[in-house]
């Protein structure tokens, strides 16, 4: 079973249709409901919950109480969601465990109402917004057989572990997460109560999906399991550059790159140990009598060529790189969310061998600012993500001037999440966070101290006496997936677009940089010229050649968020110049051609460049969406 759990001001409902063919009868009254001051318990019961419904009943009931009694709810909401699971019970089944559990909040003595279960319903809530406010639970029977390649340690790891929340300051200042003042840190407050709440459950549309619908970059893809996408010419332009412009900075670095298999053994000894220590869910394939799975990222290659390469300990640090096109993780379909979470990804990918702890801090401190910089070069600055720090207690005690240091270095405060004890591969990690228009978090850049995969994998390096010794290994993702590197953006855009201000692409990502747009066919010659100088100087550009009015073919580009309007007339043909309409501050000007070329390529220097994705002429592109 998985449950949400939110307490609310109210929560309230409204039966619209059957969603199920032989649905829960009801009664008129109760096609309407409402609660205030309420703790919503959203439920998806799970085929797993078959095999034992009383236990189910007895532990989610007991979670029920467990979350009332510490927000103080004396009102419970048993709410059936089948979003929050792919992997459903059979319906009588579900609905006998909801009423079961129903009946016993009641016997506890709360008041419960239960919303109608096997129908599609519109509801209303209001979260309270305490770090508290959201909360997530799963539900496994005890006696449930869980197959060798369904089960991950790691995973139930981490829905048991108990983890302790602070804010730490620049000035060093470690405070409890519900004793900071957030007043100037609201983003840090929304991050906080994400991360605590553990609830990624997409319940609304992020705005990000309606701009990579309409600029025809991303769609889903019907004919593929959910979370894989298909990429249109300018989202495929994009996500190219993004991919190029990644894998330059981390061989500037001084990664070298490789390239893996997607697929690996189960039975592979060491593989089959790590996968009980990463927590991710993997996709399963046959081939004849074996079984394999596919790669969630390129730790398992990567280690792979390191156990078999002799490495000296002047060869440290010794960096590796992969773009991972593509990773996989099968997460849960109500985690699925455009281009924030998905199932198939692109994941740039290196891998660090360091001697010891003093040089694998100082690499992660390296990567660290490296994936600032990054970030920065797509547009995000650290106003734009939040830093989480994760650790053990001893890993604090023992070097808390290194973390301290960490805050300084972005400036702000950061959320920390500090373990008594070890429960993962690694000792220390980091990840800048974007929060997006719907409250919700998700990881970008990464860093982590692995300390156990170099003995599991069998990776030696030889000291200065040539004996072999284990070192650590540092996993770095300096931007994340370059998918959600998409989804910041466009998810920042949204942001300014709310605010009044003009949304726009950083200039080197935008799929059309310069649009010419002839007043008349008499100068559609003078437009194909300018378009040509512009084109041989690498700067994407296009005509639109249509016979839509001119101001309406200012409103379509201004649409498509072209950064340069150049608008060309008998004018600008007899002086040999152009007409130009900035985006970025709204300017008109009108400038000799070569200065435009100057002042575009200033600001695209040192990105990487790809021709443009469709034809010059706009009367001869196919439209992709409806």
């Amino acid at each position: 079973m998985r449950m949400l759990l939110i307490h609310s001001d109210y929560l309230e409902y409204e039966v619209k249709d059957k969603a199920l063919k032989n649905p829960e009868p009801i009664s008129d009254e109760q096609r309407k409901g409402r609660l205030d001051e309420v703790l919503a318990v959203f439920m998806s019961v799970e085929k797993v919950d078959e095999s034992n419904p009383d236990e189910v009943v007895e532990k989610a009931v007991k979670e029920i109480k467990d979350v009332a009694s510490q927000v103080k709810a004396e009102k419970i909401f048993v709410y059936p969601f089948a979003h929050l699971s792919s992997e459903l019970a059979k319906p009588d089944v579900a609905l006998k465990i909801l009423q079961k559990i129903e009946e016993k909040l009641k016997e506890e003595g709360f008041e419960v109402k239960r919303a109608p279960f096997g129908y599609y319903k519109a509801f209303k809530l209001s979260c309270k917004g305490h770090p508290l406010a959201e909360l997530s639970r799963t539900i496994v029977p005890s006696g449930e057989a869980v197959s060798k390649e369904e089960r991950n340690i790691a995973l139930e790891k981490e829905e048991e572990l108990k983890s302790y929340w602070y804010v730490l300051t620049p000035e060093g200042e470690l405070i409890e997460v519900d004793k900071f003042d957030f007043t100037g840190h609201e983003n840090l407050r929304k991050f906080a109560n994400y991360e605590i709440s553990k609830n990624r459950v997409a319940d609304r549309e992020p705005p990000h999906v309606k701009l990579m619908l309409e600029h025809e970059l991303v769609d889903y893809e019907p004919g593929s399991d959910g979370g894989n996408l298909r990429y249109y010419p300018k989202g495929r332009l994009i996500k190219g550059l993004l991919e190029q412009y990644v894998t330059e900075k981390v061989v500037e670095y001084g990664a070298m790159e490789v390239e893996t298999p997607i697929m690996y053994d189960f039975e592979h000894p060491a593989l089959e140990k790590y996968l009980n220590r990463f927590p991710a869910r993997q996709y399963v394939v046959k081939s004849g009598d074996k079984k394999f799975f596919l790669r969630f990222a390129a730790c398992f290659g990567q280690f792979l060529i390191k156990k078999d390469a002799t490495i000296s300990y002047r060869n440290l640090p010794l960096r590796m790189y992969e773009l991972t096109r593509y990773s996989f993780r099968r997460e849960k379909s109500g985690e699925l969310s455009g281009l924030r979470r998905l199932r198939a990804f692109t994941m740039p990918d290196m891998h660090t061998v360091a001697r010891d702890l003093k040089q694998a801090m100082d690499e992660f401190k390296k990567q660290y600012k490296l994936s600032m910089e990054v970030l920065r070069g797509v547009g995000l600055t650290p106003d734009d993500y939040e830093v989480a720090i994760r650790f053990t207690e001893d890993f604090w005690n023992g070097n808390r001037d290194f973390i301290v240091e960490l805050a300084k270095i972005i400036g702000k405060p950061v959320l920390i999440e500090m373990w008594k004890q070890r429960f993962f591969y690694f000792i220390l990690k980091f990840e800048f966070n974007f929060v997006d228009n719907l409250d919700k978090a998700a990881a970008l850049s990464t860093v982590q101290i692995d300390v156990e995969n170099a003995e599991r994998f069998g990776i030696t390096y030889y000291d200065e006496e040539g004996q072999e010794q284990y070192p650590l290994i540092l996993h770095c993702s300096p931007s994340g997936a370059i998918e959600r590197v998409m989804y910041a953006i466009l998810e920042k855009q949204a942001k300014l677009q709310a605010k009044g201000q003009k949304p726009m692409f950083p200039l080197w990502l935008s799929p059309i940089q310069v649009r010419v747009i002839p007043v008349s066919d008499d100068v559609m010659d003078y437009a194909l010229y300018v378009a040509g100088k512009l084109e041989g100087a690498k700067i994407r550009v296009d005509v639109d050649d249509t016979n839509d009015r001119l101001n309406k073919k200012i409103r379509k580009a201004e649409k498509e968020w072209v950064p340069y309007i150049i608008v060309v007339g008998n004018n600008e043909k007899e002086q040999n110049t152009v007409t130009v309409r900035r985006r970025s501050d709204g300017k008109q000007v009108e400038m000799q051609l070569e200065d435009l070329i100057r002042e575009i390529k200033a600001q695209t220097e040192g990105f990487p460049y790809r021709p443009r994705p469709l034809p010059l002429l706009l009367s001869r592109r196919p439209k992709f969406r409806g």
